[in-house]
């Protein structure tokens, strides 16, 4: 996790994104590693990439281009993409 992620994200964003993540991949929690890649190791497609989008953009109220999708291919990077998002909101 990067500085500016711990700094943006709150252990309640952390909880929900893999909450959001595990559920939409039907894993358990303690299968999901954060540096875990979510294709090779979980079997994650375009279809399920684009459901954990959906879900993260409704539950936060942010809004995430799908071409950032290429940057969120672990959970450590959900949590780079969501923190910037996030921060980018609070400057607004």
């Amino acid at each position: 996790m990067t500085p500016s992620t711990s700094n943006t994200l709150t252990d309640q964003h952390h909880d929900l994104l893999r909450g959001i993540v595990v559920e939409v991949l039907e894993i358990e929690d303690g299968e999901l590693a954060e540096t875990d890649s979510l294709v090779d190791v979980h079997g994650a497609d375009s279809l399920l990439a684009i459901e954990i989008l959906a879900r993260i953009e409704r539950d936060l109220s942010i809004d995430v281009p799908q071409a950032e999708l290429l940057e969120m291919v672990t959970l450590e990077g959900i949590y780079t993409v969501v923190a910037r998002h996030v921060a980018e909101g609070r400057n607004a």
